[in-house]
């Protein structure tokens, strides 16, 4: 009786106890810049679109786009919070934090990643986090990528398509994703919905590389009527609003519920808005006082903003989960980026070969060849064109393996829709892209 109870507390309990193990590291850090002029090639691209325009590898950090998407689901425990509360506003705030949430990985990423090829996929599965992903390139020309999580106890569905638009504006490049996202939670029928601010990096051709957040971000509950609008502020003379979001949830007759504020790098708040409001008044006049007193204006933000300031009375609803020690030498990943590109056992035969941990120039890249992933990144550049080319030649168009094109059931925007079949693991006649 002993022996048994031992096996099953060896074989079955113990497992469910050990936390699971993913790297915490690269293979090895990233490449300096320092020696390459960006200037040298996008001097003839002002005003440009510049998903066309072909970047040297050393710009890139080694994942895919398609994996950079995957960062979403850092905080999917705010989804996990929504779930348990039973009052709407309640998770509107959970909601509207996942929102901000999922654009905080990009803080100090000045890495470019790299472009999917048309009908590359991704797929995480997160027994911890309690999610599994799949995405897919679905369009080269435009690059639209589209994706499909789902809870692993069918508690959520979140999905969207990212249509990215990248344009350089001289001493900036601009990010501006462009597409839906959906979040769905079946336990109360709600549905939400809403779209990310545009990125900016600055200091492109000279000084130190900074991003910023800004535009204006609508999180609808399609059910309630109740929606969060949250204004991603752009940095301003004297980098003051750096990072800064605030809004304000509102029912269906727009009243103000409550304010939300906080810095998209680090935190977010929730406060009655009469309070928020009294608090801005005050901050205004200290920020009017500051200005009378400075004598030329600040040409780019400090490189330390302040932390977030607390208004007395407000509640955290997120927080950012620190990066690890060794972040500076590996791209500024986080933690749960280092893990994205890695390649365990028991994928082998498992992940289909669309895979971007699969693309030989990324994970060369990763290993520190820098040559080596410059001459496979042109190499399947050439072969997705020659690909193209023959497609011209003949009857055979395109087709989408795991998504499909249609209008977005709650607001019937266009959208990429996941058309099921991913998870059944069967991957024939699936293009031999690499």
């Amino acid at each position: 009786c002993c022996l048994i109870c031992s096996f099953y507390i060896l074989t079955v309990l113990l497992p469910l106890f050990i936390p699971l193990s993913y790297r915490t590291s690269l293979p090895a850090p990233m490449f300096s810049r320092n020696d390459v002029s960006i200037w040298s090639i996008l001097k003839k691209c002002i005003g440009m679109e510049l998903s066309k325009i072909a970047m040297p590898v050393i710009f890139n950090e080694p994942l895919s786009f398609l994996q950079r998407l995957t960062e979403y689901m850092e905080h999917t425990y705010l989804i996990h919070q929504a779930n348990a509360t039973t009052d709407s506003v309640e998770r509107m705030k959970c909601v509207a934090a996942f929102a901000v949430s999922a654009v905080a990985s990009q803080w100090e990423r000045t890495g470019k990643p790299f472009n999917p090829l048309l009908g590359e996929t991704y797929e995480l599965i997160r027994d911890d986090l309690g999610f599994r992903w799949v995405s897919e390139q679905v369009s080269h020309h435009p690059p639209v990528s589209a994706f499909h999580a789902e809870g692993l106890n069918e508690d959520f569905v979140f999905h969207g398509s990212i249509y990215p638009k990248l344009k350089f504006w001289g001493k900036s490049i601009e990010a501006e994703p462009k597409g839906l996202i959906t979040l769905e939670l079946p336990k109360y029928n709600e549905a939400y919905t809403w779209t990310n601010p545009t990125c900016c990096v600055h200091n492109i051709i000279v000084g130190q590389l900074w991003i910023e957040q800004y535009g204006s971000v609508e999180v609808i509950n399609h059910k309630t009527g109740e929606r969060c609008s949250m204004m991603f502020k752009p940095c301003g003379l004297f980098g003051k609003e750096l990072h800064i979001v605030e809004g304000y949830i509102l029912d269906k007759s727009k009243k103000k519920l409550c304010a939300i504020y906080g810095k998209w790098t680090e935190c977010l708040y929730t406060v009655d808005p009469a309070t928020f409001e009294a608090h801005k008044k005050t901050d205004k006049k200290n920020l009017d006082e500051k200005k009378g007193n400075k004598q030329e204006p600040e040409e780019m933000p400090p490189p330390d903003a302040e932390t977030a300031q607390v208004i007395p009375g407000s509640e955290l609803i997120w927080k950012i989960t620190p990066r690890p020690d060794n972040s500076a030498k590996f791209y500024a990943f986080s933690t749960f980026a280092m893990h994205l590109n890695e390649q365990e056992k028991s994928m082998e035969g498992v992940i289909p070969p669309t895979d971007s941990r699969l693309r030989p120039d990324i994970r060369a890249m990763e290993n520190g060849d820098i040559d080596l992933a410059s001459a496979e990144k042109k190499r399947l550049e050439e072969k997705q064109r020659m690909a193209r080319k023959n497609r011209t030649k003949s009857t055979d168009e395109w087709k989408t393996r795991w998504f499909q094109q249609g209008p977005n059931p709650h607001n019937k925007a266009q959208d990429w829709l996941y058309s099921k079949g991913y998870w059944d693991r069967n991957y024939t006649h699936l293009p031999e892209i690499y």
